[in-house]
């Protein structure tokens, strides 16, 4: 009898394959490429790799003026755009030593909360919908819609308002804005609960996103993540309550910010939740004060051409994904010498080196969508 051994390959049973995630996949919400290292069913090394998409806006604002590059810098994260543009004029006005009106003040900080809820509600109703869950996507648009209906009538925009100035805002808000804007926020704030019953009640959601992608706190500072994936790991840390600009410093009583120390997918699932329900109350908040305003401008009048001095300064924001700054440098011009933007998701998207390790490649997909990015805002 004669035995025969069949070889399968160079130890094929112990090398590991290399599998891409993209550059456009269901799961990247763009143009993102992973490049994910795998032992059989688990992950052992995790590569971001980015700039598929990117299209030179620092670039682009050193040939326009002041007024222009505004029109860039609200499309990078294009479900925050109010936000992005704040980062912008008060830089700009930061520079000329320009106070804003009261009355702009407040109206700015207002927008800026009701576009947190929006850009929210994309991923509370999107996360599920990459776990398999499809109707809680037909609430956050719902919602959404009654929201980007009152944004819409001042400023013309859904998505890209361009409604702030270097000075204050475009124009005052239009007779019975606040009352159409207070009537909106009561009914999404209405049908909030249905992501607590419907999402965080449901068993394979928390078997999906619970103890899942666990980020350490080490690992947030190490990466400069920020924003509400930070705060779901403990990192206690938010520029509207620690560096307060616009009015936040008058509504510290109404202003939470919500942690978690579990660091995972569900954590970080909660902690954006308990901000779109926060978001909701500072809204009020500054519908009530605004309506006990006297008239007054809205903005402050500007000459034709704009010419910051010659300087430097960096101004930041608390936008919805995280920190977003701004580092202007100008020569005295009327276009900037240079301004460096630092978005939030381009942090936070670096994590994924030190997240995915480890995990399955089920689980790739969870702890992708739980760190809630937008590709224009990594790739700028």
């Amino acid at each position: 009898m004669t035995e025969t051994t069949v070889g399968i390959g160079g130890a094929a049973e112990n090398t590991d394959m290399v599998l891409n995630i993209g550059p456009q996949h269901p799961s990247t919400h763009g143009v993102l490429r992973l490049r994910l290292v795998l032992d059989g069913e688990r992950i052992r090394e995790a590569e971001p790799i980015v700039g598929y998409m990117h299209r030179g806006a620092e670039k682009l604002f050193e040939a326009r003026d002041y007024r222009q590059i505004v029109v860039l810098a609200n499309r990078h994260d294009w479900l925050s755009a109010f936000s992005n543009e704040l980062g912008v004029v008060m830089a700009v006005e930061r520079m000329l030593g320009m106070e804003v009106p009261e009355r702009a003040v407040w109206s700015r900080t207002l927008l800026a909360e009701l576009n947190r809820v929006l850009n929210h509600l994309m991923f509370l109703g999107s996360y599920p919908l990459e776990l398999g869950g499809i109707t809680p996507v037909f609430h956050a648009f719902r919602e959404r819609e009654e929201l980007q209906t009152v944004m819409e009538e001042i400023s013309g925009g859904r998505m890209h308002y361009m409604f702030n100035r270097v000075g204050g805002l475009k124009e005052d808000l239009p007779a019975g804005w606040l009352g159409r804007a207070r009537h909106a926020v009561a009914d999404v704030r209405s049908r909030m609960d249905v992501y607590d019953r419907l999402v965080l009640g449901n068993e394979i959601f928390r078997g999906r996103t619970r103890d899942v992608g666990v980020l350490s706190a080490d690992a947030v500072h190490a990466f400069g993540v920020s924003g509400p994936i930070a705060r779901a790991s403990g990192v206690d840390f938010d520029l509207r309550r620690d560096e307060p600009y616009l009015a936040y410093p008058e509504l510290q009583d109404t202003l939470r910010v919500v942690t978690r120390q579990e660091g995972d997918c569900l954590a970080r699932f909660e902690v954006l939740l308990e901000q779109t329900h926060n978001a909701l109350d500072l809204a009020d908040a500054c519908l009530d004060r605004i309506a006990d305003l006297p008239p007054g401008p809205i903005n402050q009048r500007l000459p034709k051409v704009l010419k910051a001095p010659e300087g430097h300064t960096y101004a930041w924001t608390e936008n919805p994904l995280g920190i977003n700054g701004y580092y202007l440098v100008s020569k005295g011009e009327k276009t900037p010498y240079r301004l460096k933007l630092r978005s939030a998701s381009y942090n936070n998207i670096q994590a994924l080196t030190v997240l995915l390790p480890g995990t399955l490649v089920a689980d790739m997909v969870a702890i992708l969508g739980s760190l809630f990015f937008v590709v224009g805002d990594i790739d700028k």
